[in-house]
């Protein structure tokens, strides 16, 4: 009969302050208001998908002045005081999801989405538009937004 052998086990990654990384490489971010947590998510974004994460948040922060900034269920959320949260975005494999919540409202519409008021645009490496972005952010920014 073979020895019986054991592991050590060693500390978690959350226990050592190391990233954890969530399913498709998204960053596990603690929940948290400001600049600073969404800084901290969108430097924790893999590859390519980081530059797309700081394209998205320089275009958002030019295009909505005094936006506030938030991580909430591991995705950084930007939202306007006293009309809630009008955008999201989250790492998934292949792509960054940028999600609208009163996407229905912007013209042209995302293309992603069937529910009632959610829309979302998958960007991949190379096509981001950030025209037609700045366009729905800034339209997005004047409809009253979602509120958990």
């Amino acid at each position: 009969m073979p020895a019986k052998t054991t592991r050590k086990k060693g500390p978690t990654p959350k226990a050592t302050g190391a990233l954890v990384r969530l399913s498709g490489g998204n960053p596990q971010i603690a929940k948290a208001d400001g600049d600073a947590p969404v800084r901290a998510y969108i430097a924790a974004m893999p590859g390519w998908k980081r530059d797309v994460g700081k394209r998205l948040d320089a275009l958002i922060v030019q295009s909505v002045p005094g936006v506030q900034k938030a991580v909430k269920w591991n995705s950084p959320f930007y939202g306007i005081e006293g009309q809630a949260w009008f955008l999201s975005f989250h790492v998934f494999t292949r792509y960054v999801k940028v999600t609208f919540f009163r996407g229905t409202s912007l013209q042209p519409v995302p293309p992603g989405g069937t529910g009632k008021d959610a829309r979302w645009i998958d960007i991949h490496e190379d096509d981001l538009d950030e025209a037609q972005m700045a366009a729905w952010v800034k339209q997005a920014a004047t409809v009253p937004g979602w509120i958990p």
